[in-house]
């Protein structure tokens, strides 16, 4: 009896870290995207087109921004990721969602 819960004791902690190990990957993953599009922060439309090419979407907001929306597949999970576009044709924000 001792025998059997020292093992399920084992296995559960073997569990737990290897849930808090993926945990931290997609932190750190996440972390890494949010640095990479914070780059292009303040950069000219023309400069994000010429890197993303064209926008799979244009949405068009209430003040009078836009956002400009890029959507690729990874292992089948739909990356999107949203460019905010201001009247002077300026990138002001950005989001990501899936991407990895």
């Amino acid at each position: 009896m001792k025998l059997k819960k020292l093992f399920l004791f084992i296995f559960f902690t073997l569990f737990l870290s290897a849930c808090q190990t993926v945990t931290t990957k997609i932190d750190e993953t996440t972390e890494q995207e949010k640095k990479e599009l914070s780059k292009w922060l303040n950069k000219p439309e023309s400069d994000l087109k010429s890197f993303f090419g064209q926008p799979d979407k244009v949405e068009f907001l209430k003040t009078r921004n836009r956002n400009y929306v890029y959507i690729t597949e990874k292992y089948q999970i739909k990356c999107e990721r949203k460019f905010e576009i201001n009247p002077k044709n300026m990138v002001v924000g950005f989001s990501s969602k899936n991407c990895f």
